[in-house]
């Protein structure tokens, strides 16, 4: 590969993390240096998502969910029409990176024993994290209760399974493998990107994501497909969003 070629991905790298998660990240730490200049201590501070844009008014507010939910994906689906148009990696840019559903067995035997053993560390870590004051009190679901609310949900589950893992491990691992760059270091970057753009939640947040991307970067190394990590995803967020109330009856929770 050429020295032009592999400024121009560089260049392309660039430009898809800052309209996408590169720019959460931005904003993220802007929410973290806010929240860590307010008067009330970050434990007793409340991060809200998923909530409701105008719940007077449940189909206008539904159709504000339906298209939170859909706009956001568009970066995944940016990355994966320029793996298709330039460069295009063997297999394609669905083979390549293993987003495909040629392995459903394996894929989900994966996704599963990964979702035990990182749902059950990740949720103790949250708690741990809340109690000592490096986190803010996480509410993941806060829309109003209509028809729609559980499958919005669900929605924003998959929309942040395919985002996520879709642009910080299959494009991202996928483009610096063609630009000649060290494997290792993409782990890290990618990990650490991750990490911040969970901070808007606290210390907690970024330093559970740091961990959560470093391990997915080295399972998407070690079985090069990105299918396993989005359904953890999905199933960490299904968790989150719809189990969020029974957090109340374990020891050390917020309002147990």
């Amino acid at each position: 590969m050429t020295t032009d070629t592999k400024r121009r991905l560089g260049v392309e790298i660039i430009v898809v993390l800052a309209i996408s998660l590169g720019q959460s990240a931005v904003y993220a730490m802007l929410s973290i240096w806010e929240k860590l200049t307010r008067e009330v201590p970050l434990a007793q501070q409340v991060t809200r998502m998923n909530t409701s844009r105008t719940p007077d008014r449940p189909w206008l507010d539904f159709a504000y969910q339906v298209a939170g939910t859909i706009f956001p994906l568009m970066p995944a689906v940016l990355v994966l029409y320029l793996l298709w148009v330039h460069l295009r990696p063997e297999g394609g840019p669905f083979g390549a990176m293993g987003f495909d559903f040629r392995k459903p067995g394996k894929d989900l035997a994966w996704g599963f024993g990964i979702f035990a053993v990182i749902g059950v560390a990740g949720l103790a870590f949250y708690l741990f994290a809340l109690n000592v004051g490096i986190n803010t009190n996480v509410q993941p679901a806060n829309l109003t209760a209509a028809w729609w609310t559980v499958p919005i949900l669900v929605g924003r589950a998959f929309m942040n399974g395919i985002l996520e893992e879709v642009v910080m491990i299959g494009y991202l691992f996928t483009r610096w493998a063609q630009r000649g760059g060290n494997m290792l270091a993409i782990i890290f970057i990618s990990a650490l990107i991750r990490g911040t753009y969970h901070l808007y939640q606290g210390w907690g947040g970024f330093f559970g994501n740091l961990v959560m991307g470093l391990v997915f970067g080295w399972l998407y190394l070690r079985i090069k497909r990105v299918m396993p990590l989005v359904i953890v995803h999905i199933l960490l967020d299904l968790f989150a969003f719809l189990g969020a109330g029974l957090l109340v009856y374990l020891p050390f929770a917020p309002g147990s």
